[in-house]
């Protein structure tokens, strides 16, 4: 699954949503399935599948469909019905069961500013793909290690380290420990 959002009720939680708030937004937008697509950069299917709760798509492809409508980020995972800036949305998870990225909250910046809670099991990786220029990425380990790949080299970090960086850069974050790591990821744009 790498770095792909997992639609799916099955999980029970609020990714299930997703197509809901991109037709949604795509409707109040007053835009077509075929012109958001242009938009976004995107396929007409994958829109049309998303919509449908029928695909996966990556984290930063959902940025662009959301960027694209004008709307941040947590508007396409937030459960519609939510009325606090608490999300505690699941937008990721792993080949393991203890591996998930939870976006835990996000309020408006320059452009969005998202507070995540993420734990890898013991071998789990996800890679991202870069973010827009001006974004970057506050990570806090707070058990484990984490090996923080970057374009300059790979990092590794211990519970109570920290790095800031551009996120516009191919990124992945790996566990190659025999224990969970858990950090605190901070996404500013």
């Amino acid at each position: 699954m790498s770095n792909k959002l997992h639609i799916a009720s099955r999980h029970g939680d609020v990714l299930a949503f997703v197509g809901q708030n991109l037709r949604a937004a795509r409707q109040n937008a007053g835009l077509s399935q075929a012109a958001l697509a242009e938009a976004s950069g995107l396929s007409r299917r994958m829109i049309v599948a998303l919509e449908q709760g029928d695909t996966n798509i990556s984290l930063s492809r959902l940025d662009r469909l959301a960027e694209a409508l004008g709307v941040g980020f947590a508007d396409l995972v937030r459960d519609p019905a939510a009325q606090t800036l608490r999300l505690d949305a699941v937008a990721w998870r792993g080949r393991h069961e203890d591996s998930v990225a939870v976006l835990q909250a996000s309020v408006p910046a320059r452009h969005e500013a998202q507070l995540w809670a993420w734990t890898l099991a013991p071998g789990e990786r996800y890679d991202a793909e870069p973010d827009p220029e001006g974004w970057h990425e506050m990570i806090v380990v707070v058990e484990g290690r984490l090996q923080l790949e970057l374009a300059g080299g790979p990092r590794e970090l211990a519970a109570g380290d920290y790095l800031v960086y551009p996120s516009s850069q191919p990124y992945a974050y790996a566990n190659a420990s025999e224990a969970t790591t858990r950090f605190i990821r901070n996404v500013v744009a």
